[in-house]
């Protein structure tokens, strides 16, 4: 199970006129665009530790998760606790507390306007530009929705292929539905050189370039079911 972290404070980030968020310290977001079906970079500043979340495919995970285990232990189960989950990921990929920099970046449908199972949930009321800071170090959150003229997975991929090769970016922890584009994914790992790369699975999948920890420990610990109810 992921290790014990402190109590993270909070604070909001300034808004831009892109209608995403600009931290107020002075590393800037980067953001997203669709051009004719293509993904850009729009600000080419990202921090050494990047965290890549398909957030449909996580929601869906979560509740798979929530009903299982409701049957399994017998009590209601509340939403997951965002910024704790991410502390787990973080945590699962390779990061130990000091002052770091953190980029999380989800991706949504454009028609999903918040998360069903976690807690913040709205994508540009709560998530959107909120920054929180522990031990690990400081997270700066940021939520994109996919456009029509791409798909989804097509999305993800670009955007993955983008933070890649980012000379900035030491470490990359992504959440990717690795049914529906996981070959893609595993095969641009394999190419990508100078980079840190954590998958988060549901199940051992081969490949290499990658590490990769299973999905479901750290969505237990969010969800907050313990070792011990499941004994």
């Amino acid at each position: 199970m992921p290790q014990e972290t402190s109590l993270p404070s909070f604070s909001r980030l300034a808004s831009s006129p892109f209608g995403l968020a600009e931290p107020t310290a002075s590393l800037s977001p980067p953001y997203f665009s669709s051009n004719k079906g293509t993904i850009t970079m729009d600000n080419k500043q990202w921090a050494p530790s990047v965290i890549l979340v398909d957030a449909d495919y996580l929601d869906r995970v979560a509740f798979d998760l929530t009903v299982n285990f409701e049957r399994m232990i017998g009590r209601h189960i509340p939403q997951a606790d965002l910024c704790h989950w991410i502390d787990c990921i973080a945590l699962d990929g390779g990061l130990r507390p000091g002052e770091h920099e953190t980029q999380v970046h989800f991706l949504h449908p454009k028609e999903k306007e918040a998360f069903r199972h976690f807690t913040p949930s709205s994508f540009t009321e709560d998530i959107n530009g909120l920054s929180f800071s522990d031990n690990l170090g400081r997270f700066n959150l940021f939520a994109f929705p996919v456009e029509e003229i791409v798909s989804a997975d097509e999305f993800f991929i670009q955007s993955f292929t983008m933070l890649a090769d980012a000379k900035e970016i030491d470490r990359l922890i992504v959440v990717g539905d690795m049914a529906a584009y996981g070959d893609t994914l595993r095969k641009l790992c394999a190419q990508t050189e100078g980079k840190e790369i954590t998958l988060m699975t549901m199940e051992p999948v081969p490949g290499k370039g990658f590490q990769q920890e299973i999905l479901g420990y750290s969505l237990m610990s969010a969800l907050g079911i313990k070792s011990e109810e499941l004994q």
